[in-house]
């Protein structure tokens, strides 16, 4: 049932649109799984939020897929020197095993950080989707999103403001220890509930663990190309079942959307994030969220 509805509605101007809302609210701190649950309901796009929402395999999921791929790659071409330097120093640290440049450092902090996220999603993510991902629930976590943003700010100056410029306030990923990798990467295991941004919460939790706006972005950008690029790769095979090639064109048009909202998501915020806050973000997701939830109620 759900293959066929999908299938009839999902078209190219609707996945151009999905593409460009995948690749923006990835990154932003806005939760992307929570405006693709929110949106198509908004839009009318009864068949895609069902899907959505089903335990079962539909043409949704696969294209979702794509999607994915398309930010991943994006975050890869943005990032590729940082990645050149951190698969070398992976190489090198494993040849003389042990670690001794920022660059082999930075390789394992992510292996680290991605462990249980990774874990969680395979044990998780199916379950959590087909209880949480509804309009409702995902508007009502956004707004949970913009709070967790907005405590993450007042802590982070609330330590600036105890600690001045202690060394754990300077904080860089140069000495950013494997435990606090570890707990930036577990934060986003939030981000399996439809509304819960993967970024905000990365965010919010290297901030708390003493990095700045600039070093906890990158390292939230970073630390999600594996997961984002491995979850779409994971399930690339049902792009090329029969199902999967009803909406090949479609996937295709999404993901080339995606990578560049993505690729230009990324680049603003790198910018951003060497001179503001999460605050404006915070806002929308309150404000958002609220809006949302008079909506779909």
């Amino acid at each position: 049932m759900y293959l066929s509805a999908v299938a009839n509605h999902l078209t190219y101007v609707q996945a151009i649109i999905l593409g460009v809302l995948q690749g923006v609210t990835e990154l932003f701190p806005v939760s992307s799984l929570g405006h693709s649950v929110i949106l198509p309901q908004i839009f009318g796009w009864t068949g895609i939020v069902d899907a959505e929402s089903s335990q079962s395999t539909s043409n949704f999921l696969t294209f979702l897929v794509g999607l994915h791929v398309g930010t991943a790659l994006a975050l890869i071409v943005f990032y590729w020197r940082d990645w050149g330097r951190i698969i070398a120093g992976l190489w090198s640290s494993t040849k003389a095993r042990k670690v001794s440049t920022s660059a082999e450092h930075l390789a394992w902090l992510i292996i680290v950080g991605s462990v249980p996220v990774g874990i969680a999603g395979l044990v998780l993510e199916k379950h959590l989707r087909s209880i949480f991902a509804k309009p409702t629930w995902a508007a009502a976590f956004l707004m949970l999103n913009g709070i967790v943003l907005f405590i993450g700010e007042r802590v982070r100056t609330s330590q600036k403001a105890r600690h001045g410029r202690s060394s754990r306030r300077s904080m860089t990923l140069k000495s950013l220890s494997y435990r606090d990798g570890f707990i930036v990467g577990a934060s986003q295991i939030l981000a399996l509930f439809a509304g819960f941004s993967r970024s905000g919460v990365s965010i919010v939790t290297g901030l708390i663990r003493g990095l700045n706006h600039d070093d906890a972005a990158k390292f939230s950008f970073l630390l999600a190309t594996p997961i984002i690029l491995a979850a779409g790769l994971y399930k690339l095979p049902t792009l090329f079942t029969s199902s999967g090639k009803e909406i090949l064109g479609q996937v295709v048009v999404g993901a080339i959307a995606a990578a560049i909202a993505a690729y230009f998501s990324v680049r603003f915020l790198s910018k951003w994030f060497t001179t503001k806050t999460l605050l404006p973000f915070a806002i929308y997701c309150v404000g958002a969220g609220a809006i949302f939830m008079a909506l779909v109620i």
